[in-house]
């Protein structure tokens, strides 16, 4: 089975967190779920380089990375996913919508209200958890 190394942003502005919507992907399980943005790590990449050419390239928005959240292994059906997040600020707050359909900002405790990819429901909870 595939695994795929990535990397995800948890990007605050004030006391919100912003929210990636995907669109129809290959797999019914991965599609129309909330994530946190990011992406695959290219070999030659820190995971911080990686992070922030993401962004860049989904969203086009400048981060900062305060701190490592967690690193959490997930098998999906037909793959499996290493994926770390990382909690990061940032100014700009239109994302430039190129690979989600929806986005939104939302308070830590509304979180949980979304529909997210399992390989994201981690951090999500540990976030529920943090002051």
């Amino acid at each position: 089975m595939k695994e795929i190394e990535v990397v995800a942003a948890v990007i605050q502005e004030n006391d919100k967190i912003l929210c990636m919507q995907k669109g129809e992907t290959k797999y019914a399980y991965t599609s129309f779920n909330y994530e946190f943005p990011g992406g695959k790590v290219d070999p030659s990449e820190t995971l911080e380089i990686a992070l922030k050419r993401e962004i860049m390239e989904e969203l086009s928005m400048h981060i900062t990375i305060e701190s490592k959240l967690l690193t959490h292994h997930h098998t999906y059906p037909d793959f499996k996913i290493i994926i770390h997040f990382f909690l990061c600020r940032t100014t700009d707050k239109q994302p430039t919508l190129s690979e989600h359909i929806n986005f939104q900002w939302l308070q830590k405790n509304e979180l949980s209200d979304l529909e997210w990819a399992a390989a994201d429901i981690p951090a999500v909870q540990i976030l529920a958890d943090l002051p």
